[in-house]
């Protein structure tokens, strides 16, 4: 690994910062995809459309996601980690101007493309840089920074998106992007080292293609699996679709000698189970976040904004486990808590379809708290335990591979939970996608919970002392 970064003094006061700096383009790129989805009736009335059309801008930058994930790693080791970075947050911020200003569907699809490829340069690029330039003994607390955006993020996002369209323009969900995005770019001209890869390996050109493909489907899936005039046959179809050319691309992988994607990364088991079992819970825990809203206003009653205000519940549980989260995982190990809060989060989507509007507001409460304690701390068990045995010739495959699964299975996380919602309705003899029950949610929720808890096994089969050497269990032992 090449380092243009000087000196070792200079690298050392970089570490500290870095996960701050990658955190803040997190929160920007996370922020901005959750709250545009509050704000396209008023944007759709700004161009003279109708709301369905304006989707498209949704799904131009999933796909753009989609295409361009995959080859970050390659790009950063090809053309340096910060050259990149910068590259992604100058372009994430040029094309939020340009969707600020837009005047009609063309202009700001075209802008929303723009918008997705720097996103996805700056996600995994980001995360690489924090896991090669950290120390394994300080890279826990790391992770656990970089990650709260991706966390809590789905949760602030309605409600801010609902404020901001209510009392403001709705130009300004993507301008106020502008003065993070110049901060940001300051702080990695000055802290931000330009790592390179050792080899200068040829672009996987057919790996590209597959990967891209696969993701396109995926996601492209997921979005009209979650729109409700679509047919969600159609949606499951290019669902399936697209894991079946993952296939496809998994096993060119493994065949091929410089994949874009290196799928030997597998082999390590503390990766492997972050990513395989990791993925199943990701989606039973991600359709959560589709299924809450839903819940609230058309099973409640409330209106956007209430249902927002609830939903905050979830935002302080994600955010006040941060704090928790390494002293956790300090005190009882990586499998252990693993095991014991993949249960209760499973639990807690459960219990979410037990809610009635007859229920105590504080019982109410008390229920979507619990599972967004649960959703941060494991999916900050995750993102740490996916580095904890990665060499540093493997910290940018890795990195590109778990950032391509998170991706796959956040929009999978939707379709699951929109296709379990219709296919609730369909069993209870509902013809009409728009008026779903309460005993739709509540059987909607148990399939989320139990494909929740199905992860448990997965997790059961790490060795006990697993993510020993990044501190996980160290208390213990000590004890």
């Amino acid at each position: 690994m090449t380092n243009t970064t000087p000196t070792p003094r200079t690298r050392s006061s970089l570490i500290g910062w870095l996960p701050y700096i990658v955190a803040a383009t997190f929160f920007m790129e996370y922020l901005d995809t959750t709250v545009i989805a509050t704000a396209l009736p008023q944007m759709a009335r700004s161009f003279g459309i109708g709301p369905n059309s304006l989707s498209l801008g949704v799904t131009a930058y999933m796909l753009a996601l989609a295409i361009f994930i995959p080859a970050s790693g390659w790009v950063a080791d090809r053309c340096g980690s910060r050259t990149v970075f910068f590259g992604a947050v100058l372009t994430f911020t040029i094309a939020s101007v340009l969707c600020g200003i837009a005047q009609n569907l063309p202009e700001f699809v075209a802008a929303r493309v723009l918008q997705g490829i720097g996103g996805a340069m700056m996600v995994p690029v980001g995360r690489m840089i924090v896991v090669r330039s950290t120390d394994k003994s300080r890279l826990m607390q790391a992770i656990s920074t970089i990650t709260w955006p991706a966390i809590a993020a789905p949760v602030i996002g309605p409600p801010v998106g609902g404020f901001i369209t209510t009392y403001a323009s709705w130009r300004w969900i993507f301008l106020l992007n502008v003065p993070f995005g110049i901060a940001v770019l300051v702080a990695i001209t000055a802290m931000v080292p330009n790592l390179r890869g050792e080899q200068r390996k040829p672009l996987d050109v057919v790996g590209l293609v597959l990967s891209g493909a696969s993701l396109t489907a995926i996601l492209y899936g997921a979005e009209l699996a979650s729109q409700p005039g679509e047919n969600p046959w159609r949606a499951a179809a290019l669902v399936v679709a697209g894991v079946l050319i993952g296939a496809i691309a998994f096993f060119h992988a493994k065949r091929h000698a410089h994949p874009l994607i290196d799928v030997s990364t597998l082999k390590i088991p503390t990766f492997s189970v972050t990513v395989v079992t990791g993925s199943v819970t990701r989606i039973g825990i991600g359709a959560a976040p589709y299924l809450m809203p839903l819940l609230f206003q058309i099973g409640f009653g409330l209106s956007a904004f209430k249902s927002g205000l609830l939903l905050l519940a979830s935002a302080l549980g994600n955010l006040g486990m941060k704090a928790l989260t390494t002293r956790i995982l300090e005190r009882w190990g990586f499998r252990l808590v693993s095991i014991v809060d993949v249960t209760i989060a499973g639990l807690s989507m459960i219990a979410c379809g037990l809610l009635t509007p007859g229920v105590p507001l504080a019982i109410v409460l008390i229920v979507v708290f619990v599972y967004g304690v649960t959703r941060s701390m494991q999916f900050s068990t995750l993102a740490t335990l996916a580095y904890a045995d990665v060499a540093q010739p493997q910290m940018s495959a890795a990195s590109t591979l778990w950032s391509a699964a998170a991706q796959m299975t956040n929009g999978l996380g939707i379709a699951f939970g929109a296709l379990a919602l219709r296919v609730a309705a369909s069993y209870h003899g509902e013809a009409s996608g728009h008026a779903f029950s309460l005993d739709d949610f509540r059987l909607a929720f148990l399939g989320a919970g139990v494909l929740t808890l199905m992860s448990v096994w997965g997790y059961a089969q790490m060795a006990r002392d697993a993510g020993r050497n990044m501190g996980g269990g160290s208390r213990r032992q000590r004890a």
